[in-house]
């Protein structure tokens, strides 16, 4: 069972940065595609970005796009999003999620395991 744990959430001003980490206990991400997703209240859970297993292709939903970058740190095991120019629309709690698939997945019915989640909080 791979068990993920996400870091790096917190409260930050409109326009500001804040990066993102998600980590396997136990395991490592290296061969795994990994998604990030949000869910911000009241809304469902949606896609934000995602990077496969090989070749590290990277994929973004429309209103990230320019602003977050997801990308793995090898050495680290772990994959991060790098997110800047924060918008308050883009409070949520955001989750990580890995897959044994080829490609980049979209929906979260595809993943196999995920995060408990982290916050991130943007003030206007």
């Amino acid at each position: 069972q791979v068990q993920l744990v996400e870091s790096g959430g917190g409260l930050v001003q409109a326009g500001g940065s804040l990066g993102l980490s998600c980590a396997a206990s136990g395991h490592t991400l290296n061969s795994y595609g990994v998604g990030w997703f949000r869910q911000a209240p009241g809304k469902e859970r949606e896609f934000v970005a995602g990077i496969a297993r090989t070749r590290s292709t990277t994929y973004y939903t429309a209103s990230v796009k320019g602003r977050f970058t997801i990308s793995r740190d090898n050495a680290e095991r772990t994959v991060h999003l790098q997110m800047s120019s924060l918008r308050p629309e883009d409070t949520a709690v955001y989750y990580c999620a890995a897959h044994l698939r080829p490609g980049i997945l979209l929906t979260e019915w595809e993943y196999d395991y995920w995060g408990q989640g982290t916050q991130v909080t943007v003030s206007s």
